[in-house]
């Protein structure tokens, strides 16, 4: 029988949350504009992010 290990990585949920309020407020954004931020910041993270094709 296999064991199952379970992990939870809260923490890491936690931060990106705070740097996202922190985001939002030193740039002075609106509730329409930080709702757009949520929605559109991880995609612009993935991109930097990603590995370059060869």
């Amino acid at each position: 029988m296999e064991k199952i290990k379970i992990e939870q990585h809260s923490s890491i949920g936690l931060l990106w949350a705070a740097g996202w309020l922190f985001t939002i407020g030193y740039l002075g954004l609106g509730f329409w504009q930080g709702l757009l931020a949520l929605l559109v910041w991880p995609y612009f993270i993935g991109v930097h992010f990603a590995p370059v094709p060869a």
